[in-house]
């Protein structure tokens, strides 16, 4: 086994927990007998898709920096070049073939709309070499610059999404989570239910009495989900977000409540999923003359960069979270594997759940 790549890991982290080379965190607890525990949880064989269409929020005004996807054709020759979308109305090139041929491209952002986050997503400015000078680190040691790799601006793009051509995540990409799988037991708390559609930040307290409520069990490799009905809500919306409506009406965990991060650890769940945009509602940035150094989502940093826990947001969980509430259920088979991408710090999903 290698030497860590750090002297001191961060507090409340979990480095090395799985090996100091690790780049499955907590997903290594997804094994087979989780998956058979998932499978297990299948009584009717009816299935619920948990992704938004791929085309929403709709426009960027939910995130500016993440474009939707624009769909070109394949470029081919002959009297279809340039016509893909209507080449039955033109004769094959070759007389003798009878074949129509469609192809596609797509450019988009990655976690434009329901997504997996990878650890190479979120790392921090640590001084992990306890020298006395934070260097920016991601999951494990792995060092940005090295192991997650930006891209140098190409000035000669004509297209804004193309300025930064070739970054890599040679450590952490998504790719992983795509190899392993993606599959185990899913396990829903529905927020929505119990707390109303109002803006709140769920702490420790409120979570508790939920899962109290729901006589819910959290155990070591389970996915978690949170339904909050905020994808239902932005999906209505037809792709014109309303800023304003939805913020008012968002709930997310609290990342700042040490005791709810300290039950995330705890409990070892394996991922945490939402229909919200991060899982936790951001933390207003400090206005003080001399705020203290922290990062504006603790939980995100918490869960991907400290502990190893992948995050999915955006999924659309209402017709699941309705369906287990009138059967009095919270357990369920989740299948949900990333694009095998290799590289990418993100990857747009398409979970199926199964009950």
């Amino acid at each position: 086994m290698s030497e860590p790549r750090w002297i001191k890991a961060p507090p409340g982290s979990h480095w090395g927990e799985f090996g100091p080379d690790d780049q499955r965190g907590r997903m290594n607890l997804v094994d087979e007998r989780k998956v058979l525990q998932g499978i297990a949880e299948v009584k009717v064989g009816k299935t619920f898709c948990l992704s938004l269409p791929l085309d929403v929020p709709g426009g960027q005004t939910l995130n500016p920096r993440r474009m939707p996807p624009q769909r070109f054709s394949t470029l081919r020759d002959g009297k279809s070049a340039g016509q893909q979308g209507f080449c039955w109305s033109y004769q094959s090139e070759d007389p003798d073939l009878t074949d129509i041929v469609n192809d596609d491209v797509v450019l988009m952002n990655l976690q434009y709309s329901t997504q997996w986050d990878s650890f190479a997503h979120v790392g921090s400015h640590f001084d992990a070499d306890d020298d006395g000078q934070a260097e920016g680190v991601f999951y494990n040691g792995f060092r940005a610059g090295e192991d997650i790799v930006a891209a140098p601006e190409d000035p000669t793009s004509r297209h804004p999404a193309l300025r930064f051509p070739g970054p890599e995540a040679r450590a952490l990409d998504i790719a992983g989570l795509a190899e392993h799988g993606a599959q185990g037991r899913g396990v829903m708390i529905d927020l929505l239910r119990h707390l109303g559609p109002g803006r709140q930040a769920v702490g420790y307290d409120a979570l508790m009495r939920i899962l109290e409520a729901e006589r819910i069990e959290i155990e070591a490799g389970d996915m978690v989900c949170l339904h909050t009905g905020f994808a239902e809500r932005l999906w209505s919306m037809n792709k014109r977000p309303d800023l304003q409506a939805l913020h008012q009406t968002t709930l997310g965990l609290n990342g700042q409540d040490e005791r709810l991060l300290q039950w995330v650890s705890d409990t070892r769940l394996a991922c945490l999923i939402a229909d919200n945009p991060a899982v936790e509602l951001p933390m207003a940035k400090l206005l003080s003359p001399h705020p203290i150094r922290q990062p504006r989502l603790p939980l995100h940093e918490h869960c991907l960069f400290k502990n190893g826990i992948h995050l999915g947001e955006l999924w659309f969980l209402s017709d699941l979270a309705r369906w287990l509430a009138r059967h009095q259920r919270s357990r369920f088979l989740l299948t949900a594997p990333p694009l095998r991408l290799p590289g990418a710090v993100g990857s747009p999903a398409t979970p199926i759940a199964t009950v």
